[in-house]
């Protein structure tokens, strides 16, 4: 995914009214990593740092997560769209390599945001098993993946796309069996599958060149973005565990 230039100037300032958080992220330009992490994020996008662009200019209408991001990025929570709740909304877009970064607050911006929140402690309810080796943990509740091992994340929590109604992502204990850099799906009209990890029959971890979130749900893989599932490809090999639990959100068990 290429970063695209938002006109963002390294003098310019964070606009009043944002949040501690959202000012932070602004002069950042990137969200702070756990230590001995940091494997599933790449550089944020050029001219990142130093500010966002005029909160006059950021026009995004209410989205339907409005009030999860305002709380998020420490705004006052009316669940309305102002121009000073679309930049700080933009600038976490921005931060967080979210195309458009337009400062509507929709779903991929809710999963993202979720993701962040998770990042200091993604295992904090200890749902996933801490092993000595590779264990991946698909949390299907919070739509969330990472890798730990002994207690340490080696993989930051990223947003996933697990299985719709009718057909769930299989939960428990798996194992990775077969791998194909450029899969393409026998089952589904030649439907890429890149960086495709196979762990049950047919379900696999794998990339999506789409919308992550378009249709609802998966027909039972896990999907990723194409930048997360690359790095994840890079990590994992045959044999390495991966452990899911939870319900997906829509569905029932």
């Amino acid at each position: 995914m290429s970063p695209v230039d938002h006109g963002i100037s390294a003098t310019d300032g964070p606009p009043a009214g944002l949040g501690s958080r959202a000012r932070a992220l602004v002069r950042a330009g990137c969200w702070l990593l756990t230590a001995g992490a940091g494997l599933a994020l790449a550089a944020p996008p050029a001219g990142a740092a130093g500010g966002v662009r005029s909160a006059v200019e950021c026009t995004a209408s209410t989205g339907p997560y409005q009030r999860q991001l305002e709380e998020y990025l420490e705004r006052p929570v009316d669940g309305v769209q102002s121009p000073e709740d679309c930049a700080a909304i933009r600038g976490f877009q921005e931060a967080e390599r979210i195309v458009p970064a337009d400062g509507y607050a929709n779903l991929l911006t809710y999963r993202v945001m979720t993701a962040a929140r998770a990042r200091a402690d993604p295992n904090a309810a200890g749902l996933c098993p801490d092993r000595t080796y590779l264990v991946t943990c698909i949390d299907l509740d919070r739509q969330l993946l990472w890798v730990q091992r002994g207690g340490k994340v080696l993989f930051d929590p990223v947003p996933v796309r697990s299985g719709r109604d009718g057909e769930e992502t299989r939960t428990g204990w798996h194992v990775i069996y077969w791998r194909n850099k450029d899969h393409v799906s026998t089952l589904y009209d030649n439907a890429p599958m890149p960086y495709a990890q196979f762990f049950d029959g047919g379900q696999a971890l794998h990339g999506r060149p789409d919308d992550l979130f378009d249709g609802g749900g998966s027909a039972g893989c896990v999907n990723l973005r194409l930048d997360d599932a690359a790095v994840l490809w890079d990590l994992l090999a045959v044999d390495d565990a991966v452990y899911i639990w939870g319900t997906k959100p829509g569905t029932v068990d």
